[in-house]
């Protein structure tokens, strides 16, 4: 909200604020045939205005909304994560390489998540790893990696500072960064966020503020709908990612179906978008289930607050070796990241490498350690 400490300065600012939001929601929400799109500067401008509480509520719901029903352009989403970015707390992390894993922010409800127990073994396969998200979030309010996460004992709020040292310990080599601690405007949204519902800009654009950053920094990330992965590569490219792989993953995360063929979109460095058919059987994956399903008991176990619990169940047990789609969600997906990054020359060659780091109880153990700390 607006600083009223200062009569004078929040007269400016007020008919400031007002006057360029004013224009800004009569140029977009002005119905379907005469709405028109805001230039990469004045969607920054917007942004900006939500981001430092220089806006009210109403205007900042009105704005994002509008963009949402009108559907963005990508030079509104760049001005957008523009603003987002200079907002964004950056660490640098003296590794060569790091992969910045961003699943759903609004979690999991038609499956167990996996993707919360894959930084560990990538770093236990030679990749340092970084997973970032909230605790929860709407509209789908469902489990997070945060939750899987804290539940099993690692830290979930640490300093930017913390994770990045967590991250180039050689015992761990992974951590978590939680959005309070990346980019506190964008979290302070996240109330207004509940209250107008419907999924803004935001959350196309949270996933790409990467707060972790080494000489080359990898993004891996999901996509349900079909227009996105170029739009995902495009603003990449622009958040300064070296380069990114963008997987038609379970409820837009980054594990592959594991018994039907999927899609990886991606690009390395200054090259073009490149596009990977993913099929699980050349990966080596053997499940007759898509993802790893819930319990039977679920509502049960929701209801006694026991889900999160059998969330890290599962994980443990497949870390530790269990046999089961868990298992073979992890190894699908950080087969994928080693090819990605060129460790590997085929699936089967990643597969036999993922393996080996589960089978050894590295990723186990660095999984452990973590919540030591």
């Amino acid at each position: 909200m607006i600083n009223k400490s200062d009569n004078n300065s929040y007269d400016q600012d007020a008919t400031t604020v007002s006057r360029d939001m004013r224009q800004f929601l009569q140029q977009i929400a002005t119905g379907p045939a005469l709405s028109k799109d805001l230039s990469v500067t004045d969607a920054r401008l917007g942004m900006e205005y939500i981001l430092d509480g220089r806006a009210d509520e109403v205007q900042a719901a009105i704005f994002l909304i509008a963009l949402r029903m009108k559907r963005e352009t990508i030079e509104e989403l760049h001005g957008v994560l523009q603003a987002l970015l200079a907002r964004t707390k950056t660490v640098e992390v003296d590794v060569p390489d790091i992969i910045d894993i961003a699943d759903p922010f609004d979690g999991y409800v038609r499956g167990v998540p996996v993707a919360p127990f894959l930084p560990p073994l990538l770093a236990a396969c030679g990749v340092p790893t970084v997973t970032n998200g909230v605790s929860s979030m709407g509209p789908k309010y469902g489990m997070t990696a945060h939750r899987v996460l804290g539940a099993a004992g690692c830290p979930v709020d640490m300093t930017l500072e913390s994770a990045a040292s967590q991250i180039t310990n050689n015992d761990i080599g992974w951590s978590y960064v939680d959005q309070s601690q990346a980019c506190p405007a964008l979290y302070r949204l996240l109330e207004l966020r509940t209250r107008i519902v419907k999924r803004p800009c935001l959350t196309t654009l949270e996933v790409l503020l990467g707060p972790m950053r080494a000489k080359r920094t990898h993004l891996m990330t999901g996509y349900v709908h079909k227009p996105y992965p170029p739009i995902y590569t495009e603003l990449a490219r622009l958040a300064g990612y070296s380069s990114a792989m963008v997987v038609r993953g379970i409820e837009g995360g980054v594990i592959p179906s594991l018994n039907q063929a999927s899609k990886c979109f991606s690009y390395q460095d200054g090259l073009p978008d490149e596009e990977m058919r993913l099929d699980p059987k050349t990966a080596g994956v053997i499940s007759v289930t898509r993802t790893v399903p819930w319990p039977v008991d679920k509502e049960r176990l929701e209801s006694h607050g026991g889900l999160v619990d059998y969330c890290v169940g599962q994980g443990l047990s497949a870390l530790g070796g269990e046999v089961g789609p868990f298992r073979e969600g992890l190894l699908y997906s950080a087969s994928l990241c080693l090819l990605h990054l060129g460790r590997v020359p085929d699936w089967s060659t990643a597969r036999i490498c993922a393996t080996r780091a589960l089978d050894s109880g590295e990723s186990l153990a660095r999984f452990q350690r973590a919540t030591q700390q």
